[in-house]
């Protein structure tokens, strides 16, 4: 249940935030964020070694910095044969491209950030809703914006545990300080926002935490491996990012600022 919050003010000089939680099965091999990809040198991204794609990609270039996160959507799924990889589609987008042949792609929910506006795309598998999203702090889950979310094929105790954590973290991030992340370390960056999206305290198996951790059957271990916090301001992007550990009683992780390329200040006239 991978989940993202995306926080947006206009009248700030960090116009968009992106917290975004990725779940996963822990024996899936990544690799943390770089520019991975030769054919897309402005992409930055972690790299999904089993398909090759990514879950977050931010593109910084002239015309100002782009993020894409992708969640995964509940619905019908097609045969191998036919199936494209859903990584790819943050790189497309994250680079102005068009997604082409939807029907070959399983449903999914992209955020496409830019600092003047935010989109939320939902592929249900044979409709595409597209919707700007407002002002204000909104979630994001697998089944899609929170509160609005129609997917078909979602079981209930997951729908309610998404509702749970939405609850939970929403309440928690507005009772707080928006951040306005600049340079420095991550804790002076992100300031009250760092120990709530880090986990709030809860232990990895709360219905409503944010880092999960659960045994899936035959003993696979399904929960949060990586968080990603980014910062849209006009002409720069912030971006953070950490791997989960889940070995002690509660969740750790430690941020780390990712680089970003350079970019060309704007001609003057």
């Amino acid at each position: 249940m991978c989940t993202a919050f995306v926080s947006i003010d206009p009248g700030s000089s960090v116009p968009v935030l992106l917290l975004a939680v990725r779940d996963e099965y822990t024996d899936r091999q990544w690799l943390p964020p770089g520019r991975h990809w030769p054919s897309r040198p402005a992409v930055t991204g972690g790299l999904d070694l089993e398909a090759g794609g990514t879950w977050l990609a931010i593109h910084q270039g002239d015309g100002g910095p782009v993020a894409a996160c992708l969640l995964n959507g509940f619905g019908p799924r097609l045969p191998w044969q036919r199936r494209l990889s859903r990584g790819e589609i943050p790189l497309i987008a994250a680079s102005g491209q068009r997604i082409d042949r939807l029907e070959r792609y399983d449903p999914f929910h992209l955020i496409l950030a830019r600092p003047g506006s935010v989109r939320l795309l939902s592929w249900s598998g044979s409709t595409l809703e597209d919707r700007e999203l407002p002002a204000g702090l909104s979630a994001v889950h697998n089944d899609g914006l929170a509160g609005r979310a129609v997917a078909s094929g979602c079981p209930a105790h997951i729908r309610a545990t998404m509702a749970a954590r939405t609850a939970h973290f929403r309440a928690r991030l507005q009772a707080v300080a928006r951040p306005e992340p600049a340079a420095g370390s991550s804790d002076a960056a992100w300031g009250e926002w760092l120990p709530i999206v880090c986990g709030d305290g809860l232990p990895a198996d709360d219905p409503a935490a944010l880092v999960r951790r659960l045994e899936a059957p035959g003993g696979r271990v399904w929960g949060s491996v990586s968080l990603s916090m980014v910062a849209l301001a006009h002409r720069q992007v912030r971006y953070d990012f950490g791997a989960v550990s889940t070995a002690g009683p509660l969740p750790r992780i430690v941020l780390e600022s990712v680089p970003m390329p350079a970019v060309r200040a704007a001609a003057a006239g």
